[in-house]
């Protein structure tokens, strides 16, 4: 006998979150071999992220787009396909260049499977149990979160690199699969596609990132740098002017007008910029300094990445007594904190117990700021607007993780380098000095938002949503 229909959604859905959320961070401890492996720098290694978050975050709102057109089961069929393919192209990358291209083409799959599993997930499930089913749905993609650097350093140590991408091939095969008789086909309401905005907003990032991430090695003001900003910043300029004139934009400006709307998406662009560049970061110099191998690397970061388990169900409660905006201040406090005593203690001769304290404020951060946000973001946009409005914040979140990478870069190239351990240290400083200051600055920009928080609009929150954590 066949499981129920929401059983049977759940399966599939719940399978494909994790391998994608998973594969957020499974790559995070195979930095080092990676680099090692391929001749590859700072630069390339920045990239090889960057190139997966930066495709996810432009796409994530057009992909809901295609999706509601041309019918959901269909578009997740085609992501989860893209995605199994890329998976297998950057293992079997020759060189740094493919392996960055291969990324950049799983984060077009990741853009579209993510926010997929919970529209599709949601239609499936009656309307009295859609609460356990995102909770289950929570649950996976807090699981991917927690276990991608375990994963990815056993795997990278007892296999090597290249299996951190192979092992979504199997996965991806079964899920291609079940879908057709797994999943029902559903349609949203058909929306414009808005394909020069997307295109204006991807180039102009690349252009930014492009100018960041080559600044220290070719100076900030060579002509290749002062190209791509210069170039970006034009191009993100022709974005915003597109959307302000067209009847279909990809992201209605016309959000940005409620002032707690704009502070709630800075301030989760400002937590992606400082905890996900200073992870970049963390997570090899754990290897090179702290003589860590990738395993024991991902397992001694899970106070880290394990904590936001633990945390986030204790943000209902909070938030029902005290409000949103006090638990998310809390919350970017603790991250701040975090980050100060992990920059504080850390060091070549720096015992492993020294970085828990650090670790544990940043977990504990992390488990109490999604929610919250989430709770703000809808309650400070129109009803009609809820899932546009959910896929902003979310593409914020992404934006902040390629722009933190690229500028916590620059700041270690700046002051050290990868060559030995006092030099990664006096890198790694001040990038984790300038990570916590960001995150204070968030935590004090919180106390500008409204103070009576409307109600969160019920309407479509799911159409345009993705996992928490990448």
């Amino acid at each position: 006998m066949r499981p129920p229909n929401a059983i049977r959604t759940f399966i599939v859905t719940g399978l494909a979150l994790f391998m994608v959320t998973l594969d957020n961070l499974i790559v995070t401890n195979a930095l080092p071999s990676i680099g090692e492996d391929l001749g590859a720098g700072l630069e390339g290694l920045e990239w090889t992220v960057n190139a997966y978050t930066l495709t996810f975050a432009v796409l994530l709102l057009p992909a809901s787009a295609l999706a509601d057109r041309f019918g959901r089961r269909r578009v997740f069929t085609a992501g989860l396909a893209l995605f199994t393919l890329a998976s297998a192209a950057a293992a079997l990358a020759p060189g740094t260049g493919a392996l960055i291209t291969a990324r950049a083409v799983q984060g077009v799959g990741g853009a579209i499977v993510a926010p997929l599993t919970l529209t599709m997930l949601a239609a499936a499930v009656p309307t009295a149990k859609r609460g356990l089913a995102l909770a289950g749905w929570s649950v996976m993609s807090g699981l991917g979160v927690a276990l991608g650097p375990v994963v990815g350093g056993a795997v990278t140590e007892y296999a090597s690199w290249q299996w951190i991408f192979w092992i979504n091939v199997p996965v991806g095969i079964v899920l291609l699969a079940l879908t057709p008789a797994f999943l029902a086909e559903s349609r949203g309401g058909a929306r414009r596609l808005d394909i020069p905005g997307t295109v204006l907003l991807s180039t102009g990032l690349v252009g930014v990132v492009l100018g960041l991430v080559r600044g220290n090695e070719h100076g900030w003001t060579s002509p290749a740098v002062l190209a791509g900003f210069l170039g970006g910043a034009a191009l993100l300029a022709g974005f915003v002017v597109r959307e302000l004139r067209t009847d279909a934009p990809m992201l209605p400006l016309a959000l940005f007008r409620h002032r707690g709307f704009t502070i709630v998406n800075v301030v989760m662009l400002a937590m992606a910029f400082a905890i996900f560049g200073s992870a970049f970061l963390l997570i090899q110099y754990l290897q090179a300094v702290n003589h860590m191998s990738p395993l024991d690397a991902g397992v001694r970061t899970l106070p880290w990445t394990a904590m936001p388990l633990l945390a986030a169900p204790l943000t209902a409660p909070l938030a029902a007594r005290f409000g949103a905006r006090p638990i998310l201040t809390a919350a970017l406090a603790c991250q701040a904190a975090g980050l100060a005593w992990t920059a504080a203690a850390s060091g070549p001769g720096t015992a492993y117990a020294e970085y828990v304290p650090g670790f544990v404020l940043c977990g504990i951060g992390m488990g109490l700021f999604f929610a919250p946000v989430a709770r703000l973001v809808l309650a400070f946009a129109p009803e009609k607007l809820s899932g546009v409005a959910s896929g902003a914040s979310n593409t914020f979140r992404q934006l902040g993780t390629v722009l933190g990478i690229a500028v916590l870069g620059a700041v270690f190239s700046a002051n050290g380098d990868v060559t030995d351990p006092a030099a990664f240290t006096d890198g790694l400083h001040p990038a984790l000095w300038t990570g916590a200051a960001v995150l204070a600055a968030a935590a004090a920009l919180t106390l500008l938002l409204p103070r009576a928080e409307p109600h969160p609009a019920p309407a479509e929150p799911v159409r345009a949503a993705e996992p928490a954590a990448s």
